[in-house]
């Protein structure tokens, strides 16, 4: 029997936690993958590694400087890999007739229109950039179903219910969707200690191994608020019919809950790579190098409900969300605005939140019928939070 041709991959955001781990499971399985092409923002030296290493056949920076760097240091190494530069190259990669399949792990909302090209060229598409349905909704759900690509959700808890979800979706007896949320490292922290809680302590997440702004993300638990919207895209249901649930030992990755009282939940440990190796293999199933999930050793499963007074930014997605529009837009760049001020030094914690409200109050959100629109949308939202942020102060 002939062996069946090798998948071939596109990863967006390689350098990133994501992107990195997708390598991981990939390495792992050279007969089924090979990589086609990479993408990264700035961090050429890690490229400079990845492509001695993963050897793809094209490499793209967003950062014209960081492209030129690689080019240099390749063309001395003796490299045959070709670098392309500027955020252009990113998604006409993204399209290229070549590969099978794209992971999408950019981290924000420049992963949008890369992941798009991916959509509108008929891809594989694994998604691991929630904020491109953040932004844009309907219009990538649309983009989805008029060229025929196949989606696939990364994210541990979206790929938790898609496990969960029977084939004929959520029309087939289900009742609601639960997300689960780890609660991040200050889930026990009272008002006045979150007032004081610094970048470094934010970066650590308790049970993730996550980049700086999802940390920071998780610990606000905008991370969930984002991870609401998307689902209310992905698995085409109104707000109300998802619940979120804080879950601090991130075992249960998500549940779906049936009409006859049934619950189907998606166990593992703490791994995106158990995610990845999920979406990589649909339908079957490969080693992912996830360790196994040890009954014995579990001391118990808690939950409790979100604290929307101490953190407030589930409550803003929520309610985003219900408002329409490009609200979920406006929401998605103020907070990345916030974060980056925050892990700047610029911004306190609580002031997160505030600054998001206040752009979403300020900031017109109209409905838009394509994505310059969207992203017209998205730079005055981000000069709002700017100028708010600047306000504020530390």
């Amino acid at each position: 029997m002939t062996p069946p041709a090798r998948q071939r991959l596109t990863i967006l955001g390689a350098t990133g936690s994501i992107g990195q781990q997708t390598l991981d499971v990939v390495r792992r399985h050279p007969e089924r993958y090979e990589v086609f092409a990479l993408t990264a923002s700035s961090r050429w030296q890690l490229m400079a590694e990845l492509c001695q290493t993963v050897r793809p056949r094209f490499v793209a920076m967003s950062d014209p400087a960081a492209a030129a760097a690689l080019r240099n240091h390749l063309a001395e190494a003796g490299s045959q890999v070709e670098v392309l530069s500027g955020p252009k190259a990113l998604a006409d990669l993204a399209a290229h007739p070549d590969a099978d399949t794209v992971v999408a792990a950019i981290v924000g909302a420049a992963g949008v229109r890369p992941t798009l090209a991916a959509v509108e060229a008929g891809k594989r598409v694994l998604l691991a950039n929630k904020e491109a349905l953040v932004v844009t909704g309907s219009l990538f759900m649309d983009a989805v179903k008029r060229h025929g690509a196949t989606l696939l959700p990364l994210d541990s808890e979206h790929n938790a219910i898609f496990q969960c979800l029977p084939d004929e979706g959520v029309n087939a007896g289900v009742e609601r969707l639960l997300l689960t949320a780890s609660g991040g490292p200050f889930r026990e922290f009272s008002t006045a200690d979150l007032a004081a809680v610094t970048p470094a302590q934010a970066v650590k997440h308790p049970n993730w191994d996550m980049g700086p702004k999802i940390s920071v993300d998780s610990a606000t638990l905008m991370n969930k608020g984002l991870e609401f919207i998307e689902a209310c895209w992905l698995f085409d249901v109104s707000p109300d019919m998802i619940d979120v649930v804080v879950h601090p030992q991130s075992v249960v990755h998500s549940m779906v809950a049936y009409r006859d009282g049934s619950v189907l939940a998606q166990l593992g440990t703490p791994d995106m790579r158990t995610p990845i190796a999920c979406g990589l293999s649909w339908p079957e199933r490969v080693e992912s190098g996830a360790q196994r999930l040890d009954f014995s050793a579990l001391i118990g499963l808690n939950f409790e409900a979100p604290d929307l007074q101490r953190f407030p930014c589930l409550g803003l997605a929520r309610n985003a969300m219900r408002a329409g529009g490009t609200a979920t837009a406006v929401l998605n760049a103020a907070n990345e605005e916030a974060v980056a001020a925050f892990l700047a030094g610029k911004l306190d914690f609580m002031g997160i939140p505030a600054v998001v409200e206040l752009t979403l109050e300020k900031q017109a959100s109209p409905a838009c019928m394509d994505v310059d629109a969207v992203m017209e949308i998205d730079r005055q939202a981000r000069e709002m939070a700017c100028q708010l942020i600047k306000e504020r102060g530390c």
